[in-house]
């Protein structure tokens, strides 16, 4: 297919680039203040499989800080998640680091989100399909529930997506993913700030 092939790898790199050079006030601002929030640490990186399961470094804003309790464990999410990082995930602009990722070529704008490495061996036959195309920052499963969805309903959505890929239903994609984020809407699941571990419903 010529879009997917080809175009859709041409207009990431457009788009990302401009991207970057529109919201680069914007972006600085946040560095700024995730600096100070998070003790010099502004950005988080973590390992993410991309497609054909190839894992790369996903790079994103920083939202929880690293505070523990008296035992040395980590505290909830809820307890890290800072003021301004609370914001940053609201509006979604935790993401903006990513378009370097598109940049790079490890994830397209569209696609199914990049999840844990350790999630690989949980996956059945039929969910290993989201690994057939690159990972977005956004994608199908974004624009129908976010993380207030089920596993089963989010990995259907990625199956359904590669299966479906086409230019009209990535642009349908991105004035959806811009109606979420400007409404708020599925950001946390029902009782986490992030979504619940996946293990597995083979």
């Amino acid at each position: 297919m010529l879009y997917k092939n080809y175009i859709k790898r041409f207009l990431d790199i457009i788009i990302a680039s401009l991207g970057i050079i529109i919201l680069l006030p914007i972006f600085i601002t946040i560095v700024i203040g995730l600096f100070f929030a998070n003790q010099g640490k502004p950005f988080f990186f973590q390992a993410r499989p991309g497609k054909n399961e190839r894992v790369f470094k996903i790079i994103k804003f920083k939202t929880m800080n690293d505070k523990e309790d008296v035992q040395g464990n980590l505290l909830s999410d809820a307890d890290r998640l800072t003021t301004i990082g609370k914001f940053v995930r609201k509006t979604s602009l935790d993401e903006i680091p990513q378009l370097f990722n598109v940049l790079k070529g490890d994830m397209s704008l569209i696609g199914p989100r990049p999840l844990l490495p350790e999630y690989l061996p949980l996956y059945n036959v039929e969910q290993k399909k989201r690994h057939n195309v690159k990972p977005g920052i956004t994608g199908w499963a974004q624009v129908n529930g976010r993380n207030a969805i089920s596993w089963k309903q989010k990995l259907d959505h990625d199956i359904w997506y590669v299966e479906s890929l086409s230019f009209f239903l990535d642009i349908k994609i991105v004035f959806l993913t811009f109606l979420k984020v400007f409404k708020s809407e599925g950001i946390s699941s029902n009782n986490h700030v992030t979504m619940e571990k996946f293990k597995g419903n083979n």
